[in-house]
């Protein structure tokens, strides 16, 4: 279980202590990840083999515009697994979304999309909301896998018990490629910084600050580790002492996009392997995965014994992890140890 809280100024993703405001709280359930998902229906080998993939390519950077309005590097793969439900218009209509600090768009599949995507999911439905309206903005969201494009649109959204008028979010019109189609969430809600929204909207959280929908400028994250576990969820406008023990840890903000933070090391039974002069890295809630340039990741892989499996894909046999070791990640002068049950993501295959 962790927890990780943000502000204007700072991030932090391990322990807090004070609980300050009334918060809007947002129960997150743990479902199956598209990965899971593929795996279980026998689809996965084939999947990789014909989507070669660079994780990286999520964090390249902001936004580039193009001729077809704004573009924004993947927002997932294959391991998003924490939605939540939010609503949209008037009378609300309600969407399972992934809450995602890796990015900074609201976007929703809708009744103008026909993809096959769009057609397994709900869409919104913008005839059916009194208080919508259309904007003359475009958006490309660009996949691994496949693509996004739609519309810009404002309506009122409700998160929790905070309403949030004329906010602005994306309304899709294509959504091809399979990763969507077999996704359990409907949209993502970005958490990330408003510099980086794509189109210049304004996110969802600026505006519950602007709009003093919140006590305090700050949210929090609390995860659950089982598939269907209750308990896990998102705090917006404060955070839980009853999540966590011990006492804060701050880390400061190197660049105001994502949230990013400078990585002292990442050590193996006590030998840095990675990350030897520092190294800059993200707080992601949209990914589960530990992700990096390729050489030292396979540094760390070879030190856990992983070895090559299905395409571009490492694995180690789930009998082993009594035996292997700790990796340690120091972040602001203070360690962090993820034991082998912790950074190892069990996928059953099916024959």
């Amino acid at each position: 279980m962790i927890e990780v809280v943000g502000h204007k100024k700072d991030i932090f993703a391990q322990v807090l202590t004070l609980f300050h405001s009334s918060p809007c709280r947002v129960k997150l359930f743990k479902g199956k990840s598209v990965r899971n998902i593929l795996a279980e229906r026998g689809l996965l080998e084939d999947f990789l083999k014909k989507h070669p993939y660079n994780p990286l390519s999520k964090f390249r950077g902001p936004s580039q515009q193009d001729s077809s309005g704004s573009t924004e590097p993947l927002v997932n793969y294959l391991d998003l697994s924490y939605y939540g439900t939010i609503s949209i218009g008037t009378p609300p209509q309600s969407f399972i979304v992934v809450f995602d600090t890796g990015s900074s768009n609201l976007w929703v599949p809708s009744g103008y999309c026909s993809s096959p995507a769009c057609r397994d999911h709900r869409k919104f439905n913008p005839q059916a909301s009194s208080t919508f309206r259309l904007s003359n903005k475009y958006l490309s969201i660009q996949y691994g896998t496949g693509s996004m494009t739609g519309v810009l649109g404002y309506d009122t959204v409700r998160v929790s018990n905070i309403d949030i008028t004329q906010q602005e979010f994306g309304l899709s019109i294509t959504e091809p490629g399979s990763f969507l189609y077999y996704a359990e969430f409907d949209g993502i809600l970005g958490l990330g910084y408003a510099d980086y929204a794509i189109a210049g909207a304004t996110t969802v959280f600026e505006n519950m600050m602007s709009e003093h929908l919140v006590e305090q400028f700050m949210f929090a994250f609390y995860l659950t580790r089982q598939d269907g576990e209750s308990g896990s969820e998102v705090v917006f406008g404060g955070f839980d002492p009853n999540h966590y023990t011990g006492n804060i840890n701050w880390v400061p903000v190197t660049v105001e996009g994502y949230w990013q933070i400078l990585v002292d090391s990442v050590k193996v039974n006590g030998q840095v392997v990675a990350c030897e002069s520092g190294c800059q890295a993200i707080v992601d809630t949209g990914t589960s995965l530990i992700i990096g340039p390729v050489s030292p990741i396979q540094r760390i892989q070879h030190e856990i014994g992983a070895e090559a499996q299905l395409y571009s894909v490492l694995g180690v046999n789930c009998r082993n992890l009594p035996t292997m070791p700790y990796v340690t990640f120091t972040i602001n002068g203070i360690d962090y140890h993820l034991s082998p049950d912790q950074y190892v993501l069990q996928v059953r295959f099916k024959p």
